[in-house]
């Protein structure tokens, strides 16, 4: 009888120990091989594999066997959302200019003042939004109309978390603050409940998304009845943020001026020492309500920088999103 070859025994000798070890696991119906004890009176006889017989794995060829590895270790990912299910057809286009006001916090400005009235602004540029309407109609309809009623004017950029996201549309009933009031007429979102709202992810630059588990609302502004999720985040990159996904709902992309959300994303913040931030741990462990106050101004930019107009631009048909959409 011939003697493999050298490289036939490499390959073998290499192949047969990760096949063993992929179906030596617990809670598995597949029964592992048990190597024989010395002085055993081998009672305990080795069970088979459900495919392939412990003698036969010399006899087989070592492609077939890298090949029988290689499909042990595929995943079954049945379960997993497929994104070319997904219907991201962007059904509408809002756009928000953006501006700074330096004398937001000037000594001599008018008491009550609102941002939008603000006389020095300095204009960043304007970002053209594209909803997804049939995969989240009530969301992009909400958002939609508070821009065309023009409630977003003047709202406040309070959170900048630079390399990730911003956040706008805090809301509130001081516009002096950059605060919304929702319009009238807006419906109960009940997307936010929907386990299929959450399938798309924040995976690049320029994502629009409802701001859920970042919402920075007051407690007592939630409680209220009328109350409606208006606040929302853009992801500013460079990188994705996965931290945002199944917390917040993915209903729009940049489409123009990601040149501005660039600029914005450059804009230094507000950043406590380590001495502040134990300290409010300490009192928020305690239930100082004060310790979330000072929180919310955490990570704001040191510029003001507010949404000056928004509005809806009219398109004559629908159209697809960029296929790179996660």
């Amino acid at each position: 009888m011939a003697l493999p070859s050298s490289s036939m025994r490499a390959a073998s000798s290499t192949v047969y120990p990760v096949y063993l070890s992929l179906h030596h696991q617990p809670n598995r119906h597949h029964t592992s091989f048990r190597p024989s004890r010395a002085n055993h009176d081998n009672t305990h006889k080795c069970t088979q594999s459900p495919k392939i017989l412990r003698r036969s794995l010399f006899s087989l060829p070592a492609s077939f066997l890298l090949l029988h590895t290689s499909s042990s270790l595929a995943v079954d990912d049945t379960n997993t959302p497929s994104t070319s299910t997904i219907d991201t057809t962007i059904t509408d286009r809002i756009f928000m200019d953006f501006s700074v006001c330096p004398s937001y916090f000037r000594s001599d400005r008018p008491l009550g003042a609102e941002l939008s009235s603000c006389p020095d602004s300095e204009p960043l540029g304007r970002v053209v939004f594209g909803l997804y309407g049939r995969l989240l109609p009530v969301t992009a309809a909400n958002f939609k109309a508070t821009c065309t009623a023009a409630a977003y004017r003047g709202t406040l950029v309070h959170k900048l978390l630079q390399g990730q996201f911003f956040a706008a549309g805090r809301q509130g009933s001081r516009r002096d603050k950059g605060e919304v009031e929702p319009p009238s007429g807006l419906v109960r979102n009940s997307e936010t409940v929907n386990p299929k709202a959450f399938e798309l992810r924040h995976a690049r630059p320029g994502t629009l998304s409802l701001c859920l588990g970042q919402n920075d609302d007051d407690d007592d502004i939630k409680l209220n009845p009328n109350y409606h999720n208006v606040e929302f985040l853009v992801t500013t990159g460079p990188g994705p943020c996965p931290e945002l996904d199944g917390q917040n709902i993915v209903f729009g992309t940049v489409l123009e001026g990601m040149d501005v959300i660039t600029s914005i994303a450059t804009i230094p913040t507000y950043k406590p020492a380590e001495r502040i931030r134990l300290f409010n741990d300490f009192a928020q462990l305690i239930g100082d309500e004060r310790a979330q106050t000072a929180r919310a101004m955490w990570d704001r930019p040191l510029k003001t920088v507010y949404i000056s107009d928004c509005g809806e631009l009219k398109v004559t048909k629908q159209s697809l999103s960029p296929p790179s959409l996660p």
